[in-house]
This record gives structure tokens, sequence and C-alpha cells, in this order.
């Protein structure tokens, strides 16, 4: 009898096992195919982290400091006590010598700072933050083993918070590689080796969280977001994906309570690698210059120059002695890419032309005037030191008896002479000076006064009042809801404001 029932609900369900044989076969060619291989939730980081932990090193940075026990507070004089509290500090810093009461020299403490790095040459190079070893004295690195090696430090770039030291061992090291950091898409797998709080080797894991975040730290940001557990102590240790490759050096956290909230910053090796080669080669970093300064592009100013959406780096200025400048890169172009990448904002600029090599020939691409065209630029030298300077011109006296005209909820006057010793506006600034602006207009929203000089509207030169009215009277027969302005300040530095026809 069960035998028959058992053959009954076979026969019952001879279609669902039919369905079921075209269901795994369905599943096995999905599984063929490239959008079913996304790694699922791994068992255990177990095998991983056996296999690159070797290589993570913890970080001990020392600097020699005054110690200030002994000296007076700065406490408020002319009181009573002065001669006391003189007394009593003296005395404090007295040392008894040998019972005679002599005066020492300052004692020295050593004030400590932990952080991790990782073995990137068997031969002894070691990454980890600038931030971990700035100003120290002594580095020493200590391993999973226990062992201690003093390291110099081969080079410093406290821009991308990247350092590379050096130790000598007596064996080969275990060391890890370099990741592509751009094939990392966001909800893959990653997992953090490093030294929280100096605890010693510690595993956390997560996944991506974000990519290309900008926190404000440095000129190049574009960080990758983790929810691995970061803490103090993290700082340098690496970031892995699941084939044990450094995909990020964590870098920095976001915390109110200075503890991991699933919130950590890492630098994608992308931007790292460029810089330890430099700093293995030479020392220091030797980054591309474009020379230009940069504008983000919002929406209006999107609209005000037909690019229909915010995209690529504005050029608010170009320096005279620049690459730009000698390649015909004008103030008002927007550059869309940069030797074929793409500039989808202008966080993207810097960082591209930093990483590329310096004396390359790079196709830019840029719009101006409404139309797409390239040019070629050959890459000079960034020098921290050097800054753009105005370039100089002949006074513009202007006329005699300013003339003054209204728009846009602004009063415009010539740049005459008297005008430029009322607002203090220097010689090399051309165009026409804003005398006032109604409280509750769209300039003053946008952070336009009495003093500023409306150089150009829509890329094209102002000279006198009546130049700005003709202007957005023909910008708004266009049809268009806005218009750029480049605005300069009384020193010459300039920036682009879009304001509403209206």
């Amino acid at each position: 009898m069960a035998e028959a029932m058992d053959l009954r609900e076979a026969r019952g369900t001879g279609r669902a096992l039919r369905l079921g044989a075209m269901a795994g076969a369905l599943a096995l060619a999905l599984a063929a195919s490239p959008v079913a291989q996304a790694r699922s939730a791994p068992e255990s980081f177990a095998d991983l982290a056996a296999k690159v932990s070797d290589a993570v090193v913890n970080i001990s940075a020392s600097q020699a400091a005054p110690n200030r026990s002994a000296q007076a507070p700065n406490l408020p004089r002319g009181t009573p006590f002065d001669d006391l509290f003189e007394e009593f500090f003296r005395r404090r810093g007295e040392g008894q010598g040998q019972g005679q009461g002599q005066a020492q020299p300052p004692q020295q403490r050593r004030s400590n700072s932990l952080g991790s790095g990782f073995v990137i040459d068997p031969a002894g190079v070691i990454v980890t933050n600038n931030h971990v070893i700035a100003d120290a004295s002594e580095v020493t690195v200590i391993f999973t083993n226990g062992d201690r090696l003093k390291a110099e430090v081969v080079g410093r770039d406290p821009k991308v918070d990247i350092a590379v030291l050096r130790v000598k061992p007596t064996a080969p090291l275990t060391a890890v590689k370099f990741g592509d950091s751009n094939k990392i898409r966001v909800g893959d797998w990653v997992m953090a080796v490093g030294n929280p709080f100096g605890l010693g080797g510690t595993v956390t894991a997560g996944i991506i969280s974000a990519r290309n975040r900008n926190i404000n730290s440095g000129p190049y940001d574009d960080y990758i977001q983790t929810d691995a557990s970061i803490n103090r102590g993290n700082s340098g240790g690496p970031l892995f994906n699941m084939e044990g490759e450094v995909i990020g050096v964590n870098t920095a956290i976001l915390s109110p309570t200075g503890g991991s909230v699933g919130i950590g910053f890492a630098s994608p090796a992308a931007t790292v690698t460029s810089v330890v080669d430099q700093l293995l080669q030479f020392g220091e970093t030797r980054r591309g210059w474009l020379g230009v300064r940069i504008q983000q592009v919002d929406e209006t100013i999107a609209e005000s120059l037909g690019l229909g959406r915010p995209r690529g780096a504005l050029i608010a200025g170009v320096d005279d002695k620049g690459p730009s400048k000698a390649a015909g890169i004008l103030t008002g172009d927007v550059v869309l890419k940069f030797d074929g990448r793409d500039v989808r904002s202008s966080n993207d600029l810097p960082r591209l032309v930093a990483s590329t090599p310096v004396g390359k020939e790079v196709d830019v691409l840029i719009m101006r005037k409404g139309k797409e065209q390239t040019v070629k630029v050959t890459l000079g030298r960034l020098e921290d030191t050097e800054k753009p300077q105005p370039a100089a011109a002949k006074v513009d006296e202007g006329a005699k008896d300013d003339v003054v005209r209204k728009a846009l909820g602004m009063e415009f006057s010539s740049l005459s002479a008297d005008a430029r010793q009322r607002f203090g506006i220097a010689p090399s600034v051309k165009g026409v000076v804003v005398t006032s602006v109604a409280p509750s207009s769209a300039a003053a929203e946008k952070a336009l006064k009495p003093g500023d000089v409306i150089v150009e509207i829509n890329q094209e030169q102002m000279n006198q009042p009546e130049d700005v009215v003709r202007k957005m009277r023909a910008v708004k027969e266009q049809g268009r809801k806005s218009a750029l302005f480049l605005v300069s300040n009384g020193k010459g530095e300039v920036r682009f404001v879009a304001l509403p026809t209206e």
C-alpha cells in the first residue's frame, strides 16, 4: 500500500519534476553568465586572514618632547602670590644633583603614536599613513611574530596621507600586492586588518558602502567608504578584496564617539600606487600641473552654459606661466575629459592631473561657448610653493563721471579711478564695478556685494555699465533662464556666478 501511494504521488508530481529539471538547466545557464558570477557572502574569512595577516604590521612612532611638568602655568600676574608661585615652580624645576641642589636641564619625554601598515616588498618596503609617522624622531615596525625593526622614512606625501618606510629584515618578509580599486563595486565584500587601539593584529570585515567620497581632507579626496570596523590605530592598514589584494589604505573614520559607527574611509589603491612609486623612485612626489583654477558646475551654471546637466570642471582662472595658458585654454572653458577620462565634477580634475606624469602631452576636451573642442596640453610639474599671480595691466581710468545702470537688483558703475580708490580695486582688474546690491535679490543670495567687479557675462568682456544691460537683454531674448557672470574681487581673484535673467 505504501509503495502504491508513493507511485501515485510520483505520477501526480511528474509535471513538477519536469519543471524542476527545466529550472535546474536554467540555473546552470545563469550560473555560467557574467551576471550570475557575483560572489556570495563567504562562509568564513579565516583562509583570507591567514593568507595576508603576516604582511600587516604595527607602527610605533615616537617623538621626543620637552617635559613641561616643572614649568609654571600661565597664571595671571599682579597678585600678592607672584613671588610664592615663582619660588615653588623654580624649586620643582631644580634637581638635587648629588644633594647640592644644582639646576638640571629640562627632561625629555617621549610621545608615542600607534598605527598600522603593510609590507609590499619582501625586502622590507612598508606603506602606512603619513599622519601615523609625521614628525616622529623614531619609527619602529612590529611584526606578527613579535620582531621589532627600526624603520627609515623613504618619503611622505601629506596631501594623500601616505608614507613609505623601509626596514632591513634578516629574511624575506611576507608581502601583499595592490589590486585594481577601479573594479570594485558598492556591495563587494572587503576585509580590514590593523592595530585598533593598540590591541595588535585585528581582522574586521564588511562591504564597500560607497565610492568616490569627498570628505574635504585634501585636494585629491576620492575615498572608498566601508562599514568594516575601522578604529583609531587602524590608520595605515590595508583594506583587502576577497583575492587578498590591497584595494585601499584605511585612513579616516567618521564618528561622533571616537569609535567605529560603520563609516570608515580608505584611500583607493589607484591613487596610492602612483604616490608610492614616486616616493620609492624620487623620495618625493612629482605631480602633473595644468596651471588653472577650477570651480564646480552646478545646475544654474550648467544651464547658462548649455551643458544640459552639471558635469565637468569650470575654468575660473588660468596661470599666465602655466601649461594651460600656452595651450590656449581660457577662463570660462569647461573641461569635460582629460587624457581620455571623463571629468564628472571639479573634484575629478586635480586628481587626474596629479596622477599624470610630468611632461606628458595629453588631450583635453573642453566646452567653449557651446561647442566642444580638443586642445593638447603638455603638463608641467606642480610645485607646492608656486602660486598664480594676477596678470599685470595698465590702469584703466575709465570715465571721469561714473555712469550708473541697474539690472538684477544691482547697480553698476564704470571702473573709474575714483571707483578704484573707493572700493580698493587693483589696477589689473577690468570690468564693471557693482556699487549696490538689493538685499532680497538673487545677486545677494550668491554673495555679490559692492566693490565686486563684473568681468564677463557668458564669456563676453564687460567694459561699461551699458554692456551689462545689453548683454542681459540679449540672454533673455535667447530664452536662457540664467547668465554666467565672471566676478572678480578687488584683488583680482575671480569666480563664476550664475544669475537668473528675471
